[in-house]
């Protein structure tokens, strides 16, 4: 049976009766870059939804420019508010697959449409009283992580490194762009010989580069992951078939048929899911079937995210096919306070699964986050 199948008995259809829609800015320790830009703040929408009593809440991931996907943050609280939120409003469901006809008609917008999604599933596993790994179908307590570490000088990311290998994390994961590729991978390896070790180009390569991701190639990595175009599946098979360290493909893959196609057409050996990215856990649940279908490796990436999100990626990262260690590093990491009263915090390099009770097993700290709201709005039907 396939974790698609594995849903919970049913304990009647939950109204919702409110939805709480947020801008939250949170400054982060350290700036943090990648090929496409520098981020030293992390602002994000978070959605409150609330019925029975409970309330369900999720973070949406995109950016506030298309940096890294189409979606912005000025379009989603448009379309949430004026579109997807007031035709949820006031209707009830017995579960969160009888969203989709709501979310169905729209094109793209997957973030937003994740948001909500994603809320809802935290508030139907606590009218069910489970935590969210269980309604998903999860199978670990703990799951394998590892960290990033953002463009910085060579000497500058040993300096992290040394402390990520110090924290026990299990994997480690260099940005690179071009030009910031051989060298530094090179010295990390000669460092650390036996580490397992990635990189990820967040699209900045394209065929012409093909020689520098083959000298890549040198350095036992675990896999190179998106080198390409955000776009792109076609080309990135004939990098795959040109090296012999995996491809890892993230942007490119918004879909169940984007990783059926990928995987057939050889494009890439491992799967990046982010719920956040791909619509919801539904799709992201989908995700992970095709690749465990094919025998390809999925490990669940990060995008900054604060208590909330983090929390949601960790419930996701226990099911079966999530073999490889994923991007839900300690929150202390980027944030000095986050907005929940949880602390999210690996041991040698594992992520407790949050909370012994039901949903995502966290609760915001409402005190802190009306410090670090920019925007707050309340829809009723």
């Amino acid at each position: 049976m396939s974790t698609t199948d594995q849903k919970p008995a049913m304990r009647g259809a939950i109204r919702i009766e409110a939805a709480e829609l947020r801008i939250v800015s949170l400054p982060l320790i350290t700036p943090f870059k990648i090929s496409s830009g520098t981020m030293t703040c992390k602002t994000f929408p978070l959605l409150v939804l609330k019925g029975e009593g409970l309330e369900g809440i999720a973070e949406a991931v995109m950016d506030p420019a298309p940096d890294y996907l189409e979606e912005t943050i000025p379009a989603t609280m448009a379309f949430l508010r004026e579109v997807l939120l007031p035709s949820l409003l006031g209707k009830s469901f017995a579960n969160p697959y009888e969203l989709e006809p709501y979310l169905a008609p729209w094109r793209g917008h997957r973030m937003a449409k994740a948001v909500v999604e994603m809320a809802f599933w935290d508030l139907w596993s606590k009218s069910l009283g489970i935590p969210l790994k269980a309604a998903l179908g999860g199978v670990r307590e703990r799951v394998d992580v590892g960290v990033s570490i953002g463009i910085a000088s060579i000497d500058t990311t040993l300096e992290r490194v040394e402390t990520a290998l110090a924290a026990g994390y299990k994997r480690t994961k260099l940005k690179i762009a071009q030009g910031h590729d051989v060298k530094l991978v090179a010295a990390v390896r000669a460092r650390h010989p036996d580490i397992k070790l990635t990189v990820d180009a967040n699209t900045d390569y394209g065929l012409i580069d093909l020689p520098v991701l083959r000298a890549l190639d040198d350095f036992d990595l675990d896999y190179i992951e998106q080198p390409l175009a955000f776009d792109d599946i076609h080309d990135h098979a004939q990098v795959q078939a040109a090296l012999k360290t995996a491809i890892c493909l993230d942007e490119s893959i918004r879909s169940a048929s984007d990783a059926r196609k990928a995987l057939e057409l050889r494009a890439a050996r491992v799967i990046n899911i982010k719920v956040g990215r791909v619509g919801g856990f539904a799709a992201a649940r989908a995700i992970h079937d095709v690749s465990a279908a094919f025998g390809a490796p999925v490990w669940c990436g990060g995008m900054l995210e604060a208590g909330i999100g983090r929390a949601h990626n960790i419930h996701l990262a226990t099911l079966a096919n999530f073999t490889k260690p994923g991007d839900t590093s300690s929150a202390s990491r980027y944030f000095r306070r986050d907005i929940i009263n949880e602390a999210l915090e690996a041991e040698n390099g594992e992520m407790p699964v949050p909370g012994n009770g039901s949903g995502i097993g966290v609760t915001l700290d409402r005190a802190y986050l009306e410090n670090v709201t920019d925007h707050v709005e309340e829809l009723t039907p």
